[in-house]
């Protein structure tokens, strides 16, 4: 199913079993703009590529995978508070909030379950002032680097998490 990237309606995914967990893939601001911003750094799939690429690894992996983007610091907050609330994992690219949002930073320490953060560059291989992550301290680990890789990556990272914790 094609994800409606403006009101972030789900893309589903389920696995054998039935049921599939949810799992929230939020992206930060300039996301949109994938494709056409610097696609020497960020190459060139686009958000609609990263939606369904979570997609079929969500149905790989019996997740249901809701993805959305936001500019917006505050909704990606609230959405980060709807996570917590519902107990729901996360997969996180910040992009560039990654580097000195505090408050995102404490919304997501009150995660109530896997948080992965990903980014399809690696920030330790760019500017200096992208080194540092205040989002890394609190969540279960980062993969960074692999391009569209880094969500599948991730999801599978969270799969093997929820896995271990049921």
């Amino acid at each position: 199913m094609a994800p409606d990237l403006e009101t972030g309606a789900a893309v589903q995914g389920a696995g054998p079993g039935g049921a599939a967990a949810t799992v929230l893939v939020l992206n930060g601001p300039n996301l949109s703009r994938l494709g056409t911003r610097e696609p020497e750094i960020y190459g060139t799939a686009t958000l609609a590529d990263v939606a369904a690429t979570c997609a079929d690894a969500g149905d790989a992996l019996g997740l249901a995978v809701d993805v959305r983007q936001t500019d917006d610091e505050a909704e990606l907050i609230a959405w980060i508070h709807q996570a917590a609330d519902g107990r729901l994992p996360v997969v996180l690219n910040p992009a560039a909030f990654t580097h000195y949002s505090y408050a995102l930073r404490d919304a997501l320490a009150m995660r109530t379950a896997p948080l992965v953060e990903v980014h399809l560059s690696n920030p330790a291989a760019r500017e200096t002032f992208r080194h540092n992550s205040v989002v890394a301290g609190v969540a279960d680990g980062t993969v960074a680097g692999f391009g569209l890789l880094s969500y599948v990556l991730a999801l599978r990272a969270v799969a093997a998490l929820l896995a271990r914790r049921a």
